[in-house]
């Protein structure tokens, strides 16, 4: 099997497509941007996860700037390209996003009518840990990574015959497809959980209340035989530290789970399953982190505060999170999505000069409704299934990922034969 190495340049230019890096800030100023969720969305850098625009977060531009940044709209069949900070991010653009435009600190691949190459071939290309480690090291910049649209034309595709891609490329989108499937089921299990929280904790409609008696409370009127308390008396709440990087034996093979904020901005997920770091017995007794049991919460409360994760194992943390404890009379479901449905509260509170915290003291200060246990356990009865359905669907997505991981760059480097694949039906 005979494979073909030429630059992305040249690939577009046959391809009469284009690479073309996201509009200058000079462009694309802070008060173009516009709230209506019907305005155009801008994707940056931070929209791209795991290969697929991310609008949790994403900016929107009105009619009349679109129209004047036209050259920098995406059309089914591009790729976007992460091309500053964090170098090697990208995604995919489906006929969902046509129309959508790329960001500032973006970069717009069209190849899409090319005769060597599939676009779709290309954008697994890109996630090559060899092609990401590439363009990293051909990037700029002292403070923030940057990579121009002449440096990425040139980068070396390698790539087999139209028929051996699509092969490849079929039994990668199967994977994607699974991992997709899944991640839609899991939004819409805690979209569902979160909506019930707050008819049952918010708007206090929850089974069998029939004509309950509200009386007044610090938190406004509230269910008769309900509670207001403080978070420091309703919670256990545990805060983190760093072991000194200096000692080698507070790291070198660490068992214990370390999380840093990175990790749950990164995964974006209800459960945390795994720390990007791990530290040792000596690392933890040694510093100001603390071990918290597994079902724990951990929410973000420095520079980036208000991201929440259950961890799946008993962990410990850095110091940029406030960790709640769950016990009986408290789950870590009723935790997670009160400290979801008070981020904003969060942020307010918030202060600091070089990047804002949430301080402990504060948020202990804090009121927290605490329900009968009646209600606790009727929430957790509905609620419970859902979010044991949502970490079974996280794990099985792990394992896809892994398989995926391991068969990309065997496929498109050539070292595994697709006839392997066709000999067992893939």
């Amino acid at each position: 099997m005979s494979w073909t190495t030429r630059t992305l340049g040249d690939i577009a230019i046959e391809a009469d497509g284009e690479i073309r890096t996201g509009p200058f800030g000079s462009q694309l100023h802070k008060h173009d941007y516009v709230e209506a969720e019907t305005a155009t969305p801008v994707v940056m850098p931070k929209d791209m996860v795991e290969g697929r625009i991310d609008t949790s977060s994403i900016a929107r531009i009105d009619e009349v700037t679109r129209e004047r940044l036209s050259a920098h709209i995406l059309r089914p069949g591009d790729i976007v390209l992460g091309r500053r900070g964090e170098i090697g991010r990208r995604a995919w653009v489906s006929d969902y996003e046509s129309g959508w435009l790329c960001g500032t600190g973006s970069m717009r691949i069209s190849i899409r009518d090319s005769q060597e190459i599939l676009p779709r071939y290309l954008y697994y290309f890109l996630e090559l840990p060899s092609t990401v480690g590439w363009l990293q090291g051909h990037s700029v910049g002292a403070t923030m990574s940057n990579l121009s649209a002449g440096v990425v034309q040139q980068l070396p595709v390698v790539y087999p015959s139209a028929d051996v891609q699509q092969t490849i490329v079929g039994t990668l989108d199967t994977l994607e497809t699974l991992i997709e499937n899944n991640r839609r089921r899991i939004e819409i299990l805690e979209e569902t959980a979160r909506l019930l929280y707050r008819e049952w904790f918010v708007r206090f409609r929850f089974p069998g209340n029939g004509v309950v008696a509200l009386v007044d409370s610090e938190l406004g009127l509230i269910p008769e035989g309900w509670e207001v308390l403080q978070v420091g008396e309703a919670l256990e709440t545990v805060g983190g530290g760093t072991p000194s990087k200096q000692v080698e034996d507070y790291w070198l093979d660490g068992e214990i789970r370390w999380f840093t904020p990175t990790d749950l901005t990164r995964a974006q997920s209800v459960f945390a399953f795994e720390s990007g770091s791990k530290i040792t017995e000596s690392g933890l007794k040694r510093s100001s982190a603390k071990l918290f049991p597994a079902d724990s919460v951990m929410m973000t409360s420095r520079a980036t505060i208000g991201v929440v994760s259950i961890a799946t194992s008993v962990a410990s943390t850095n110091q940029g999170f406030i960790t709640c404890v769950p016990s009986e009379r408290m789950a870590s479901s009723y935790i997670y999505f009160w400290l979801r449905e008070n981020v904003d509260l969060f942020l307010s509170l918030a202060g600091g000069a070089t990047f804002k915290e949430l301080r402990k003291s504060t948020f202990r200060e804090l009121p927290i409704l605490v329900p009968p246990g009646k209600q606790m356990d009727e929430f957790e009865e509905h609620v419970g299934p859902m979010m044991a359905l949502i970490k079974n669907l996280l794990r099985q997505n792990e394992v896809l990922r892994t398989a995926r991981d391991l068969l990309l760059p065997r496929l498109v480097s050539g070292k595994l034969d697709i006839s392997e694949l066709e000999a067992v039906g893939v």
